[in-house]
């Protein structure tokens, strides 16, 4: 009988606050990883989140197993906070392992929400970390505990540890694609057993997964960058609807759904995956360029320089300098040391938050017409902020382009969106937005647009290629929990 030894902090409460240096942003979804007969698996597997870090900062996890025993190590904080001890992963022994990174769309930033999670099945112990956001979480966990189910967690993702211990199947793989089969949403999920590891991507593959090799090893992951930086190999994306099972005699391909048409997330190639990943057969900078060019062509602008929002404008700020020819400079300096500071600002500290992210760089900003260039505005705020400083620093005009379309609706698969009253675009006019932020001109990139810089003639409204719902309000999925609630939260438990 295999346990789980778990040499973790002790769980306490926390209450998730707003921070209100990160309060503008998109939150990024998590990040998972997964080894399979390597002797270094836990080492790989903290190596894998640290290139993962960018999918979630409030914690951590590492599940291994060592021949008779699970071992977890959870903790609240960055990776690098904890796994880069030696003696860490130590406690972590064994030639299996999985990981992962995580920001909580779904339960309280607590240590027992921390994944992976595990449970100690009657065919043995069963562990497992999930990316994205179970849009029917709510109304299982209610059947579920009317039936006897004891939760331990807020998390969605404890829904496919009761699911597949219920199963009435007889085979572990089949009991676990009896579970799947009843969750709703978007979901990467990566499992380990004593013999197994277990990879899973949802029937439109709205979140990503890929396969790699290293020494002979399987790995799965999030995004390549993690297999880069171990010296794996990239083999494949796991398709959508998809699950592979690999075992000591190597990888078995199962696809329990019905086929059907995949649409990837857009937001993975607008934000959120580090831009020297591969995402379903694209990479993310180029793509992230090609936006910037097609912003340059639908809204041109005279100026004197293009400064991008750092670090995510970035790459779109190069494309749209090269396509229009004006030049690019760093006219914004971001310092990457700031983190989750201020528990319960002051009101004056509030209002240096961004100055504590950004400065200007007066030099490229002074006396000049500036063009900034970000990926998207979610509230507004920090936008409105950035501008001000901006004429602060001597710009004699500031004209704002964003790279993607203006985000209009809620998201429910794992972006932590506000609620759409929240939202700048859904409920002001692009004049007041303007005036709001206070720049000579606003430009957003058009839908169309975007999808010419994923290679389309543009978007193919009676089959959307991509999920694009917070800019559309197409939806590709049953919202089973929403039930007419205008603050999603992502459908949580807690909601």
């Amino acid at each position: 009988m295999s346990y789980l030894k778990n040499d973790g902090v002790t769980d306490t409460e926390q209450t998730t606050v707003e921070d209100p240096l990160y309060s503008d942003t998109l939150r990024e979804e998590c990040g998972v990883f997964g080894v399979f007969g390597h002797p270094d698996a836990a080492a790989l597997t903290a190596l894998g989140l640290h290139a993962l870090q960018h999918r979630g900062q409030e914690a951590a996890g590492i599940v291994s197993y060592d021949g008779k025993h699970f071992n977890a190590e959870r903790r609240l904080g960055l990776v690098g906070d904890h796994f880069s001890r030696q003696s860490t992963i130590d406690k972590l022994s064994g030639r299996l392992a999985i990981g992962h990174t995580r920001y909580s769309t779904t339960g309280g930033t607590i240590l027992r929400n921390v994944q992976p999670l595990f449970a100690d099945l009657a065919d043995g112990g069963f562990s497992i970390c999930h990316n994205g956001n179970l849009t029917n979480a709510l109304s299982l966990r209610k059947e579920l505990v009317k039936r006897g189910a004891i939760y331990q967690t807020t998390s969605d993702t404890e829904i496919v540890l009761h699911l597949v211990s219920r199963s009435p199947r007889t085979r572990f793989v089949e009991k676990f694609i009896d579970a799947i089969r009843q969750i709703e949403g978007a979901y990467s999920l990566v499992g380990l057993t004593n013999k197994k590891l277990i990879g899973a991507r949802d029937p439109l593959g709205i979140r990503p997964l890929v396969l790699g090799q290293l020494d002979g090893c399987y790995i799965l992951a999030s995004e390549t960058c993690a297999l880069d930086i171990i010296g794996a190999k990239f083999i494949r994306d796991i398709e959508n609807g998809e699950i592979v099972v690999i075992t000591k005699d190597g990888v078995e391909s199962l696809h329990p759904f019905p086929k059907v048409k995949a649409r990837p997330c857009i937001f993975e190639y607008i934000y959120f995956a580090r831009p020297d990943s591969l995402v379903d057969g694209r990479y993310v900078y180029d793509v992230r360029k090609l936006t910037g060019k097609q912003l340059a062509i639908e809204a041109p602008v005279e100026a004197d320089v293009i400064i991008p929002v750092p670090d995510s404008g970035v790459p779109a700020a190069i494309g749209f300098a090269q396509h229009s020819g004006i030049p690019f400079e760093l006219g914004i300096i971001r310092n990457h040391y700031v983190g989750r500071t201020f528990i319960e600002p002051t009101q004056q500290i509030r209002s240096l938050g961004v100055k504590l992210k950004h400065s200007a760089n007066r030099s490229q900003v002074e006396g000049k017409r500036i063009v900034l260039v970000d990926d998207s505005v979610v509230r507004g705020t920090t936008s409105e902020k950035i501008v001000r400083m901006m004429y602060d620093a001597g710009a004699l005009e500031v004209h704002l382009r964003v790279a993607s379309p203006p985000i209009k609706f809620p998201d429910y698969y794992g972006i932590d969106t506000p609620n759409q009253d929240s939202l700048l675009a859904a409920t002001h006019s692009l004049e007041e937005m303007r005036e709001i932020m206070g720049v000579n001109t606003l430009a957003f990139l058009s839908v169309d647009g975007l999808y010419k810089s994923m290679g389309f003639e543009g978007r193919d409204n009676l089959a959307p290629q991509f999920t694009d719902h917070c800019f559309t309000g197409d939806y590709p999925t049953v919202l089973t929990d929403k039930n007419g609630r205008s603050d999603p939260r992502q459908l949580s438990f807690l909601a």
